[in-house]
């Protein structure tokens, strides 16, 4: 190893994905570097990959083996897949968090949440300030988000200017958080800098990005027009689009109601960071049941088509007392993130069978993008005139568009997965080493691992159904009376039209007797003899080879 220092790169989540953010920074001698670590958010499951998982964490094994030389977290903003597993995975890492007010207030409570010191955060503020942690001069430059106080990381170190660029698009006028600020960029940009890793999101949109100021006019008219009720969804943590929302419903002369924790919480939030004013006054669920239908708007939560959330409940029937009827209008302020297809369409559809009225963004101007479409990305790129860029949020076709493009513009372009360690300092930068990265599973209240087979067992019963089987073995190894069955997800019956629970039970008390001593002696053999036998009759009758376990009473001898 050279004791000379060098400057790395490291993503651990959220490069080759959406979500799951979690990039590290190092500086020093290999293998003596000092750490910082940008965002640590989650991802959300679904039923088909993740079956019954609530949640999946970076794995910061790596990490946490090294966190005697973690100097700080750095949060550029409030959303889930960039503050959301700080506080399940603080009590591994460690080290002090740093955050704008807006984030501090949700980084603060998610810590609280999981029994940890929420004084661990500190609230800092925007650029020119600049925090110090080890080897690295740290500045939160403020960038245009569908969340206030998002930021940029402005990473100084004794090796160059690194900026991370967080979430981001270019708006002027984005009516909550800080516009677009080309003056400050370029004084950034002036002083040199070494690499951008940036948003990649959106670079396959060719077109401008959109500015928050041009949806009120359109929302407003949809909503003077909507007959019965009127319901809208959009981010909970999108309080500029709450606000319009809210302000088209007091035009349109309805009483407005927020239904749904997490929004009720993001506006709180937003009043006491001091960054959203003149929100217009809300009713509690309970008390806008006495509002005549017509003249009542629903701002709710589940615009991804969350189970639990309000889009989804209203949808399968009445919620808090509220139900949706023919005739009421329901607009989807948002899009649709790859992945959540399916279960959007799903509320979509139960509306439309209610008789309701559906708008989204494809029927008209009712949402805008939060990230940086491919011309705005270019924009960046002129400003800043970075050495290198380092695609990440976006999945691998993102990130190798966003390299191709860099490399267009005469920078260095260097995709990086995640676990790849990029050293950016040197003669020749690029990808030096790889480290082990993967998935945690919050599973309930328990952390489960991605290879640990806990999902993958769960995944098979879900597909091929589960036989039980129960023996009972006495001290001489001779089996007492039948085998008993249950089955679980399987049907009743196969195509002979015999109960399947019996057709197993037959087959087994035929193969017992002509087991060899030393099969029923030994656990693991019993178990595959019987899951043999199981299987067989299962393929035979119903088409399907179920997972099978095995219940073994051996009795003692005094």
């Amino acid at each position: 190893m050279s004791d000379r220092n060098r400057l790395i790169y490291l993503p651990v989540g959220g490069a080759g994905e959406i979500g799951m953010n979690c990039y590290v920074y190092g500086y020093g001698p290999e293998g003596q570097e000092r750490f910082i670590i940008a965002d640590i958010g989650v991802a959300f499951p679904d039923m088909d990959g993740q079956p019954g998982v609530d949640l999946i964490l970076p794995d910061v094994t790596w990490l946490e083996e090294r966190r005697d030389r973690i100097d700080g977290i750095f949060i550029t903003h409030a959303h889930e897949d960039h503050v959301g597993a700080v506080g399940h995975l603080w009590g591994r890492l460690r080290a002090p968090v740093y955050c704008r007010r807006f984030t501090a207030i949700h980084a603060m409570r998610k810590l609280q949440e999981a029994g940890h010191d929420s004084e661990q955060v500190n609230v800092v503020k925007a650029y020119p300030d600049v925090v110090e942690v080890g080897p690295f001069r740290v500045q939160f430059a403020p960038v245009s988000h569908s969340i206030p106080e998002a930021s940029a990381l402005v990473i100084e170190t004794d090796a160059g200017r690194v900026i991370h660029s967080g979430d981001f698009k270019i708006d002027r006028n984005p009516m909550v958080g800080e516009a677009f600020d080309e003056a400050m960029w370029a004084e950034i940009g002036e002083a040199g800098v070494l690499a951008y890793i940036c948003d990649s999101t959106n670079v396959f949109s060719r077109n401008p990005g959109r500015s928050e100021s041009q949806l009120p006019e359109q929302i407003t008219e949809l909503v003077k027009n909507a007959r019965g009720m009127m319901v809208a969804t959009t981010f909970a943590s999108n309080i500029a689009r709450v606000k319009t929302l809210a302000d088209a419903g007091v035009a349109a002369g309805r009483s407005v109601c927020l239904m749904g924790r997490a929004m009720q919480r993001m506006v709180k939030a937003g009043e006491e960071a001091g960054v959203l004013h003149d929100f217009p006054a809300t009713l509690s669920p309970e008390d806008a049941l006495d509002v005549p239908r017509e003249n009542l708007m629903l701002i709710v939560t589940g615009s991804q088509g969350e189970r639990r959330a309000a889009s989804a409940n209203l949808s399968r029937g009445k919620f808090l007392g509220h139900e949706l009827k023919e005739g009421d209008t329901f607009l989807f302020s948002s899009k649709t993130i790859p992945g959540n297809e399916v279960p959007v369409a799903h509320i979509q559809n139960a509306l439309a069978e209610i008789g309701v009225e559906i708008f989204d963004d494809e029927s008209g101007f009712y949402h805008v993008s939060g990230h940086a479409n491919r011309p705005d990305l270019e924009v960046m790129h002129d400003v800043l005139e970075p050495q290198i860029l380092i695609p990440c949020h976006g999945e691998f076709r993102h990130l190798r568009e966003h390299a191709r493009l860099a490399i267009s513009k005469g920078m260095a372009g260097i995709v990086a997965p995640n676990g790849a360690v990029v050293e950016l300092s040197g003669n020749a930068p690029g990808v030096v080493e790889h480290v082990e990265t993967g998935r945690t599973y919050l599973d309930g209240d328990a952390f489960v691992g991605q290879f640990d087979g806990v999902i993958r067992e769960r995944m098979k019963m879900a597909l091929n159904g589960m036989v039980v089987v129960a023996l009972i073995i006495d001290e001489s190894d001779e089996v007492l009376e039948d085998a008993w069955v249950a089955l679980k997800g399987l049907p009743e019956t196969g195509s002979s039209g015999a109960p399947l629970q019996e057709l197993i039970e037959d087959d087994l008390a035929s193969l017992l007797p002509r087991l060899d001593a030393k099969v029923v002696e030994d656990d693991e053999k019993l178990e595959e003899a019987v899951k043999r036998v199981a299987r067989k009759v299962c393929a035979q009758e119903i088409g399907k080879k179920p997972e099978v376990t095995l219940l073994v009473s051996r009795l003692m001898a005094d």
